[in-house]
């Protein structure tokens, strides 16, 4: 089991910036993905970036080169830089990570997401 509280979120005025932090709890040992959604009203959860191994982190074409992922060596954070904030960016923000256990099936926790309002 792994447990996530999302933080962080914010109104920013548009061209701001903002980090989000996703505090991790549990099973650290067996996390293999971290990663970050989003949810703007009336639309579909899309994915914003991830961080494979704590290594290999990559985020949507949407956001790239404003977006940066990243994670605490500890594992117990996770982390969500956005820059050049756009109003489109507007959305509940979701953290998530994958477990990988040997012999089970993968398993994705969720947590309960933070609100992103970006406005002037």
């Amino acid at each position: 089991q792994v447990q996530l509280v999302e933080s962080g979120g914010a109104l920013v005025q548009p061209g701001g910036s903002l980090t989000l932090s996703c505090g991790i709890s549990g099973d650290l040992d067996h996390i293999y993905i971290n990663q970050w959604y989003r949810q703007a009203a009336g639309k579909q959860r899309e994915f914003v970036g991830g961080i494979v191994a704590g290594t290999r982190a990559s985020v949507a074409d949407s956001v790239k080169d404003r977006f940066t992922v990243s994670r605490a060596n500890d594992k117990k954070t996770a982390y969500l830089q956005m820059n050049n904030l756009e109003p489109e960016d507007t959305a509940i923000y979701y953290c998530a990570v994958l477990t990988r256990v040997p012999g089970q099936t993968d398993t994705m926790y969720w947590g309960q997401g933070t609100q992103v309002t970006v406005s002037s």
